[in-house]
Parts: structure tokens; C-alpha cells; sequence
């Protein structure tokens, strides 16, 4: 039997890149996807690809999760994956010296507020079953300070808090439903798109130095991140909650340093 077969899958930012990966690893193992997204044409795309679903979201809006529980009101496993960089519109400043509190508060008004709302619901939509899976996408940044981008930083670290304390109230509630935080690091998505400077010989130098330290000496795979995504989803991780998975090449395991150096 497929590894989640029967089970029906939320999926947050589904529409490219990390989200996608795991919406098609999700499909490829039995699961009823939902992929959302505020990219209505490509995630449209996707689910027609997959066989799966579709909804817009904005996981910052109020009224477009309860449209969401309107349409799945029950449901077994959520992935919020939706998050923005505050680099999306081009560099800005995002140090703590110089950041603008808009674009402060923007980052965190889809990042920390869209991960709350997501886990709120995702709470209730588990409870009549009494089991689940939140899945919340954090990051390296969210376990180490990030001077050039402040604002991500700390949203990924109050995701990675938030996580553990939805972990404790659930048990405390009598529920068997899980939450988990995922934490990549250099994950080759279309999100470092405008982090890159343009030009192929330009761009491939960027990516070098921005690995160089990493032990694995590479960029990850949005697949990679789905394999973890497929593990915690499953009944194979039923004494699992609570926990936090770094899918960073090496990069956390000690002070930066190449293999053998």
C-alpha cells in the first residue's frame, strides 16, 4: 500500500518549488492532494498534473483559510509551506539597522501570521479524527541569526517555537496529532531567483560561494525535502511530534568547515 494512501493532504504554497515537490511526492504515494496557492494559473497547472485539487490561498488572509475549511473541513495532513523571503520584489534592506518596519511586518505577516492560521486550522480539521500531521516549513535561518535578512530570520524562528508549542497542546489535548518543523538550507528553488545576479557565469559563481561552506559542497533538491515531508506525514512517524528536521548538507553538525579541512 502506498505510503499515504487515504489520506487527504493540504499542501501551502504548492504551486512551485519546495511545495511542489512535495505535492507530487505526496501524489506519487497514494494521497488525496490539495495543492493551494495565490498562483492560480500554476498551481492549477499542477494539480490537473497530479491528479489533485486545487484552491486559492493567501495564508495571510483570514477569510481564505475559512474558505479552505468550508470546502475540507477534515482532513489528515497539512504542510504549511507558503513563506516569502521579503526578497521577492528585489533587494531591500532586511538588516535590523536599516529595515523598513513595513517590510518588516511584511515578511512576518505571511510567514509567522500564515503559519498560525494554518496550524489553527489545521487543529481543528484533525480533531474529529483525533490524529493528523501538521507539517510547518521553517529553515536554517530559523535556528541561526541572518544578518542581511532579519525579518525571515525571525519568522522562521517563531515557526520553529510555534511548532513545539502546537506539538505540547495537542498532546495535552488528547489528540494524536502531530506538528513537526522542517528546516532546509540552500534549497535550489525559484525562490533564490532574485538573490542571483543575472548572467550564467555570474549566477554560477553566486551559487558556489553561497555553498562554500557547506560540507556537502552543493545545493539541496526540492526532492529531498519532500522525502522528508513523505516520512513525517505517514503512520511511520506516529512518536514523532514536536521534533525539528535540519536538511542543510552538514552545515549545522559544526563550525563551517570543508570535509577534511
Amino acid at each position: 500500500m502506498a505510503r499515504l494512501e487515504h489520506k487527504t493532504c493540504i499542501i501551502t504554497g504548492a504551486a512551485r518549488g519546495i511545495g511542489e515537490a512535495i505535492a507530487r511526492a505526496f501524489a506519487a504515494e497514494g494521497a488525496q492532494v490539495v495543492v493551494t496557492d495565490i498562483d492560480v494559473t500554476t498551481g492549477k497547472i499542477l494539480a490537473n498534473a497530479i491528479g489533485a485539487k486545487f484552491i486559492e490561498l493567501d495564508i495571510a488572509k483570514e477569510d481564505h483559510w475559512d474558505n479552505l475549511a468550508e470546502a475540507y473541513p477534515n482532513i489528515d495532513v497539512l504542510v504549511n509551506n507558503a513563506g516569502i523571503t521579503g526578497f521577492e520584489g528585489g533587494v531591500v534592506p532586511h538588516d535590523p539597522e536599516n529595515a523598513s518596519l513595513a517590510d518588516w511586518r511584511a515578511v512576518h505577516r505571511v510567514n509567522t501570521d500564515g503559519t498560525f492560521l494554518g496550524c489553527r486550522y489545521g487543529i481543528k480539521a484533525m480533531r474529529g479524527a483525533g490524529a493528523g500531521s501538521i507539517i510547518n516549513m521553517s529553515s536554517r535561518s530559523g535556528m541561526v541569526g541572518i544578518p542581511a535578512a532579519s525579518a525571515y530570520a525571525a519568522s522562521k524562528a517563531a515557526i520553529r517555537n510555534h511548532t513545539k508549542t502546537v506539538a505540547l497542546y495537542c498532546a495535552q489535548q488528547g489528540l494524536n496529532i502531530r506538528c513537526n518543523s522542517v528546516h532546509p538550507a540552500a534549497i535550489m528553488t525559484p525562490m533564490w531567483d532574485p538573490m542571483l545576479p543575472p548572467g550564467e557565469k555570474a549566477r554560477e559563481q553566486a551559487m558556489q560561494a553561497l555553498v562554500k561552506d557547506t560540507p556537502l559542497g552543493r545545493f539541496g533538491e526540492p526532492s529531498e525535502v519532500a522525502a522528508i515531508c513523505v516520512l513525517l506525514a505517514s503512520d511511520e512517524a506516529s512518536y514523532i511530534t514536536g521534533a525539528e528536521f535540519t536538511i542543510d548538507g552538514g552545515i549545522l553538525a559544526g563550525s563551517a568547515a570543508a570535509p577534511g579541512s
